[in-house]
């Protein structure tokens, strides 16, 4: 033992040793030559090598990674790589890391929603979650193992049902988009094969629709919007009764404006077609439930339960359905069942067997849930109770009303005279685009700039009346020049 003892010693003192040398040359380096390279990469921790690489690229035709990913704008795209020189210690790599995320601007008083909202965040949903017990990527398919993560799953599954009114939900897919995505095929059927979806979705969330519905060759029909809101004149004149298989409706809608869901839904029905809702967790503490509605699925981004910005993600997107439907939910969900003592205990259960080895008969390939997201959003709803859920949306909903009235005095006038939650759009006497700069510059981000000079403006319980008002005094001195 005293020799094993001093071999660590002596290996910790060698280690010491070399990181002070490191340091000390990378504060007094050497002079280096034209040819000597002065910044490498970090070392990759992708398994595969590079001939692998190259053969899936053929096999998925691309000739290289830049057709790959040519989708991705360019200007989100490292020309230089990281610049993170070669062989630094872990201090001096986070160092280094943190040195290039304090070049990110971090607002202090943010009005832009659109997909993604600043919501506030009780200390104690992180300090659940930071547990080390929660921080796995393993799996829970050994129940015996695994009754804390199934049950945490299991809580959610029954606070989305709460949330909606359906009768059943799955333990979260990837985010939003992807569960809006997901919801048209379980909507599809051997006739029923067009799925229609409302203009007046987030364009993001129409994207990755029309991604899937490409890659699984399914006609995708835009119904227009008129005056904010989905044209239900339109969707019952294109709507085919014989081959429909499904509509999508947000509520509220991309402009922060609330649809007639009731309507839609006869009316979707009454084609023989199942009605998809995507909903803002937030807004169902105080509005009617999708089932209320008469929607068949209800899907949305759980981000508002409890989830930071993060500058896009980690994100969680919620699938609850009716009994009907249950079946053809994808991803996997957790059960309640009792062991051979009789004790209460969790299990997975009803996961098609198709998403693993018969793929290619599978309504969708999601094998897997956000776990730790979905834990995140359960203790934020069991922290906050229904009661407080509510008086988060009531205090968006006033809050946004009395932004929206003063910019209207400040010479912003609404684009919709409609009822909405906490997002709305106003009309814009100089260029948006002007607007919003300006508003940067004194460290506000502002509304989103929209098509025709318009601004889509988002207010939660994080603003304050003062912030607020002094927005408005920022929009009457850009807007007046």
């Amino acid at each position: 033992m005293r020799l094993l003892m001093r071999l660590l010693q002596k290996r910790r003192n060698s280690n010491l040793q070399r990181r002070i040398v490191r340091m000390r040359q990378q504060k007094y380096p050497k002079p280096h030559t034209a040819n000597q390279q002065e910044v490498s990469y970090v070392g990759s921790f992708i398994s595969n090598t590079g001939s692998q690489q190259k053969e899936m690229l053929e096999k998925a035709g691309y000739a290289n990674f830049d057709a790959l990913f040519e989708g991705i704008p360019r200007e989100v795209f490292l020309k230089d790589g990281v610049q993170i020189p070669s062989g630094l210690s872990e201090l001096e790599t986070c160092e280094r890391m943190e040195e290039m995320a304090g070049k990110n601007t971090v607002f202090r008083h943010v009005f832009r929603g659109a997909g993604s909202y600043r919501h506030y965040i009780p200390a104690i949903v992180k300090s659940v979650t930071a547990k080390e017990d929660f921080l796995t990527a393993y799996t829970p398919y050994q129940a015996e193992i695994s009754q804390g993560n199934l049950q945490s799953i299991f809580e959610f599954q029954t606070m989305i049902c709460e949330l909606t009114g359906l009768d059943v939900a799955n333990a979260s897919v990837y985010d939003g988009a992807t569960a809006a995505a997901e919801s048209i095929f379980m909507c599809k059927e051997r006739r029923r094969t067009k799925a229609y979806v409302s203009a007046a979705v987030q364009p993001q969330v129409l994207a990755v629709m029309k991604t899937y519905c490409y890659g699984r060759d399914t006609e995708l029909i835009v119904i227009p919007e008129k005056d904010g809101v989905t044209d239900l004149a339109a969707l019952a004149s294109m709507m085919d009764e014989t081959s429909a298989a499904c509509f999508y409706l947000q509520q509220p809608n991309y402009y922060g404006l609330l649809e007639d869901a009731e309507a839609a839904g006869r009316l979707v029905h009454e084609k023989g077609a199942k009605f998809i809702m995507g909903c803002n967790p937030i807004a169902l503490a105080i509005m009617k439930t999708p089932a209320e509605c008469g929607a068949d699925v209800a899907v949305g981004e759980g981000q508002p339960l409890g989830l930071s910005m993060g500058f896009g993600g980690p994100y969680l997107g919620f699938m609850a359905a009716s009994k009907e439907m249950m079946r053809k939910l994808p991803g996997r969900i957790v059960g309640e069942t009792t062991d051979s003592e009789g004790k209460r205990g969790f299990v997975l259960t009803l996961q098609a067997r198709e998403q693993h080895i018969r793929r290619e008969k599978a309504s969708s390939n999601i094998c897997s849930n956000q776990a730790l997201c979905a834990l995140t959003a359960s203790v934020y709803l069991s922290a906050m109770g229904p009661a407080g859920l509510a008086d988060v949306a009531k205090l968006c909903t006033s809050k946004a009303h009395y932004l929206q009235n003063e910019l209207k005095k400040a010479g912003l006038p609404p684009a919709h005279d409609r009822l909405f939650f906490h997002e709305f759009v106003t009309k814009c006497p100089v260029p948006a685009g002007t607007l919003t700069a300006r508003l940067e510059e004194k460290g506000y981000l502002g509304g989103l700039p929209l098509s025709d000079n318009r601004i889509l403006w988002c207010v939660t319980e994080m603003n304050t009346k003062t912030e607020m008002d002094a927005l408005v005094q920022l929009v009457k001195e850009v807007a007046s020049v």
